[in-house]
């Protein structure tokens, strides 16, 4: 039987919590296949931060672009798909 898997990995040490107590989470989460980053808000779509806690998830995104960027340098150069034909 196959098991899913997953490509991403979250930064574990990433505990954030919604401010009113209500249970959302974020989680920030890098792709190793390809770098991409992931910002993930469960259960809702919008979280209220304390200071500290939105200095943290802005930590963890930091941590997770520095992974991606080698991630993505190990792959070696690809076409920037930000950018349309148009440009």
């Amino acid at each position: 039987m196959l098991r899913y898997m997953s490509a991403y990995s979250s930064d574990q040490d990433l505990k954030v919590t919604d401010a009113t107590g209500n249970g959302v989470e974020v989680d920030v989460a890098t792709n190793l296949l390809n770098g991409t980053v992931r910002l993930s808000v469960l259960w809702t779509q919008e979280i209220y931060l304390h200071p500290d806690d939105a200095e943290q998830v802005a930590q963890s995104l930091l941590r997770a672009a520095a992974h991606g960027r080698r991630i993505a340098r190990a792959r070696g150069p690809e076409p920037d798909q930000r950018l349309s034909s148009s440009d």
